[in-house]
């Protein structure tokens, strides 16, 4: 899980680099047409049909997925690069939410309270004027835009728990394609055209997230899916480190207290998320991204 925290901090990385020109939504339809094809290939060599049977719930996991990922991307690009991958990661908090009014779950006191621990870690982070008047430390629309992104995520989960049944590839498969469908408007519009080194870092963005999942797989296969969400957070650390030594981002005490807050809440979620967590393969852990 490690490597595939690694390999998803580098996918948040290239985005950020890709994004210092190129429009979010190109990056999305250029890591959606990597994964479209590489999961394209695995339906045809496994002989599993493409359309699935629960086509309602498939498009709709597919449309949050897209939702996740554009909102994601947009705060990667408009967001140091560690405070994104914070937010990104309440998402295991909206996924607790979401599941109490889709599939009845309770939540005793002490879990209300990692909610609130992990409400508060997040306002320690983004330091939203309404609260911090003189300190406002992030932009109210990007972290906004960001804290969506990561709702969607919790709704793509919990709608990938109804699914079930279905294969990962298939799953995958009807995300990367509405994603494609999805961003192709913005393309048309304001798309601009790659040049350089920005077409291999767009087809690495495409690479390094089939690696993360493949890794992410392989260690749902060797351990509890809860375990391997909490092992998931070093890729906050990841974001860090690559935020200090690409973009001279260098958190202050409080954000590093915030993002403590958050990972202990998002740690001690973790039997939600375990509760949670779809048949393996599928590409909708908590923590892990879109």
């Amino acid at each position: 899980m490690a490597a595939g925290a690694f390999f998803f901090s580098i996918m948040s990385l290239l985005v950020k680099l890709a994004g210092s020109r190129l429009p979010p939504q190109e990056i999305v339809i250029a890591r959606s047409l990597v994964m479209a094809a590489i999961c394209g290939a695995g339906l045809r060599r496994g002989g599993i049909p493409a359309a699935g049977h629960k086509h309602g719930l498939l498009v709709l996991r597919g449309l949050f997925g897209f939702g996740s990922l554009s909102c994601f991307y947009y705060g990667l690009v408009h967001l140091p690069l560690a405070d994104a991958t914070v937010i990104q990661y309440t998402n295991a908090i909206f996924t607790a939410l979401i599941a109490v009014v889709v599939l009845r779950e309770r939540l005793r006191p002490p879990e209300l309270l990692c909610l609130a621990l992990g409400l508060a870690g997040v306002v320690l982070v983004t330091r939203p004027s309404l609260l911090f008047p003189t300190s406002a430390r992030l932009p109210l629309v990007p972290v906004l835009v960001a804290l969506l992104g990561a709702c969607c995520s919790g709704a793509a989960y919990v709608t990938v728990r109804r699914i079930e049944t279905e294969h990962p590839l298939v799953v995958i498969n009807y995300f990367s394609v509405i994603s494609v469908l999805g961003s192709l408007p913005a393309l048309l519009r304001h798309g601009v055209l790659p040049r350089g080194w920005e077409w291999p870092i767009l087809l690495a963005v495409g690479v390094s997230t089939q690696a993360g999942q493949v890794f992410l797989t392989r260690a749902l296969y060797l351990e509890r899916a809860g375990r391997v969400g909490s092992a998931g957070l070093v890729q906050i650390v990841f974001a860090v480190v690559w935020g200090a030594l690409c973009f001279g981002e260098i958190p202050d005490a409080l954000a590093l207290v915030g993002a403590a807050l958050v990972i202990a809440a998002v740690l001690a979620l973790a039997p939600v998320g375990r509760a949670l967590a779809p048949v393996p393969g599928s590409p909708s852990i908590p923590g892990n991204g879109p």
